[in-house]
This record gives structure tokens, sequence and C-alpha cells, in this order.
């Protein structure tokens, strides 16, 4: 037997597993490193953040990426290096993050990479009939085992795509396992550079789980910030937005989109939600001349928009609903406060409240995907072709 099946083996086989979960959103802000000790599997998973950092991206880095990013027209060299130099940074960001934690790499089991979206493409955005649903991560994982002797699950997405998904939300599987609870309706409620939600029925049906995108969530008020605030990277605490008014006109522009008509579930990302998005929408509103405060003021609440009316179409009116974000859009003060104001009989809290960073969510939730493709058992999500009940996850060795 190969040394690295029968090492994949005794790892599936321990009762529980250190897993490092890795996370690089379409914010693009870092890496999100997030060390997890991962016991048991399926419904009697439980898991523990034992280490968690943020490493930032330098500008450079973060350049390069934007270079193919959500680009139809993107270099396809520069995309097939980047796809190798994605792999090779992460590896050193690892590396590092495990030395300043005084950890050997030889005490990690496996390493859970999402890897670095460059475009997803769902039919409803590409419209053409003769292909499926379609999205790109790069960031090597065998280059990510090879340089840190561990042995790597990534490219998790295509498996869910294969089996009839749109690769996306994948949170789902890891918010079903371990935040469900008997006698809570939860929402877990993501908000990134995309927003997306899964409700967690308190009778624990997975047959009624439900996850779904709803729109952006950071992603034009993050862009729009960078292009006109250079020396900002996102608009902290709504410094600049509280300054403004919400442009009503531009408001129902932004929310034309046939996207918003489409039955849940469904998935988006930048290739739709950005800057040209909001040029566009200005244009037809006869809303170019308006201030910057009151386009992001007007941003802001088209992202909460979203949300609500998302969360409204799903549950109609019910009282019973807690609310548990996640994500960089949770730190925005007026986000938050529209949000509370158009859901005001739910409750709202962050998973600290559950007993994990939400800032650490989503690696740990990827973290958790490796465990369930090793160790898992059989997991029934229904026969909905929307959360197919698959592993997910290719399995790179070290040698």
């Amino acid at each position: 037997m190969n040394s690295n099946i029968k090492k994949l083996a005794e790892i599936a086989s321990k009762d529980e597993r250190k897993i490092i979960g890795l996370m690089s959103g379409t914010s693009m802000d870092g890496l999100d490193i997030a060390l997890c000790q991962c016991i048991g599997s399926g419904n009697k998973t439980n898991v523990k953040v034992l280490e968690f950092i943020t490493v930032p991206y330098s500008a450079e880095f973060r350049n390069e990426i934007k270079s193919v990013f959500s680009k139809r027209d993107a270099d396809l060299q520069q995309v097939c290096l980047l796809n190798e130099w994605i792999g090779i940074k992460h590896a050193d960001m690892i590396l590092q993050a495990l030395q300043n934690w005084d950890i050997n790499p030889k005490d990690i089991d496996l390493i859970a990479s999402h890897g670095q979206t460059i475009f997803h493409a769902p039919r409803s955005l590409h419209g053409l009939k003769n292909y499926p649903n379609s999205t790109l991560q790069i960031g090597d994982g065998d280059h990510i085992a090879v340089i840190t002797g561990i042995i790597t699950i990534s490219d998790f997405r295509q498996k869910h795509l294969a089996a009839g998904g749109e690769g996306a939300p994948l949170s789902v599987y890891g918010d079903y396992l371990i935040f469900s609870k008997m006698g809570e309706n939860r929402i877990m409620l993501n908000i990134g550079g995309i927003a997306n939600f899964t409700f967690l029925p308190g009778d624990r049906d997975a047959q009624k789980v439900f996850s779904t995108d709803v729109g952006p969530g950071n992603t034009l008020m993050d862009q729009f910030i960078q292009k006109h605030y250079p020396e900002l990277y996102f608009d902290k605490d709504a410094g600049i937005s509280k300054k403004g008014k919400v442009n009503e006109a531009l408001l129902s522009e932004l929310n034309a989109n046939p996207f918003f008509k489409l039955d849940f579930p469904k998935t988006t990302g930048p290739e739709l939600f950005n800057l040209n998005y909001l040029i566009e929408a200005q244009k037809r509103s006869n809303t170019s001349l308006i201030n910057k405060e009151d386009i992001l003021a007007t941003l802001c609440f088209f992202t909460a928009e979203g949300i609500i009316e998302a969360v409204k179409r799903c549950f109609k009116q019910r009282d019973d609903l807690h609310i548990y974000m996640s994500g960089g859009g949770m730190h925005n003060p007026l986000l938050l406060e529209q949000l509370k104001q158009g859901l005001s009989d739910a409750s709202f809290a962050t998973t600290d409240e559950l007993g994990i960073n939400p800032d650490a969510k989503e690696a740990v939730l990827f973290a958790l995907l490796a465990n369930e493709s090793v160790a898992g058992g059989d997991i029934n999500f229904g026969e909905r072709t929307d959360v197919p009940s698959v592993y997910m996850g290719k399995i790179s060795m070290p040698s």
C-alpha cells in the first residue's frame, strides 16, 4: 500500500483530527487560517478552534489576484501562473503560522484549502443552455501538500457542481453539522463579499435545511471605496456611508436586476455585482453626479434590503428566527442597524455565542468538509439537487 494512502487511512480511523482550514474570499483581504480539533464526524461532530489568524495580503498580492479576478478576458497564462503561485504563497503562510504557534507540521493531520475564487458562473449568469453551472478556484493543492508535508484537500466546489448544485453556498454542510439545535430555528447569515444564509430548522430535519446566496454583501461597497478612496480598503465603521442619504432612484435601479426575482436557492458573485453594475444603474437613474457619501449609503441599504427581502420571502413574517452572523459585514454598524430594523421580529447575535469566532467561521467550515471527506458516514440532505448529499474535495499527497 502506498504510504500516503496508509497514512490517510490512519487519519480517517482516528477519534479526532487536527485540521487546518483555509479561506480566502472575494474580499481578498487576506488568508484566514484556522487550526481546528475535529472530534467525530457527521451529526456527532464536535469542533474546537485551537488557533486562528488572518494573514493580510500585501497590495502586490491583491493586485496579482485582481488582474484575473472576475474577468471574462483574463490572461490565460496569468491564470495558469497564479494557480501555482497562490498555492506556494498559501503554503508559506501556513508554515509561518505554525511556527508562530510553536506547532510542528507533523502534528497536523490535514489541510483544507478553499483556494481563491476567480470566476463564478452559474447558468443564471452565463445564460448558455448547452453549458453547466461553473466556478473556478485557484491555488493548487499539490503545491500546498508538497511544501508543508501535510495531506491537503482542496477544490471542494467541483463535486457540488458535478452532483447538480451551483458550487455554492457550501457552508450549509458545516452549518448543519455543528450549529443545528433542537427547538430553535436558526439562520446562519454570512456577510462576506456576497451575502448568503443557511436556514437550520428547530427539528433538525435535514430535508428542511435551506441555503442560498441573496446578493451583494460587502463587494460593491468595498470596490467603490477602493476606487474613490485609495488610502482605504473598506468603509471602516461605516464612517463615510453614515454621512450620506439613500438615493431612492439609484436604489430602485440597483434592485432592477432579474437576479432578485429568481427562485431560491441561487448563487452569484462579483461577476454580476461590480462597479460596472453600479455605473449602469447610475446612468439609468440619472444619478451619476450625486456625492460619494450618498452612493455609499445607498449601496449599504441595497445590501441590507437584499438580505431582508430574501429572509422575508423565504420565511414570511416569523417571530421565531434566531440570526447568527459572521463575515466582515457584521462589523458594519449601519448595515447591522438596517438589518435589525427590517427584521425586527428576529433576534441577532454572532457565532461567538455558539462557540465559533465569526471571523474564523468560513475557514472552520472547510475544515469540517475535509473531516467529512476522510471520516464521514452517510449524511442525508434529501434528494434535492441544490444540497446534494456528497463528499467534497480532491486529495493531494505530500510525495
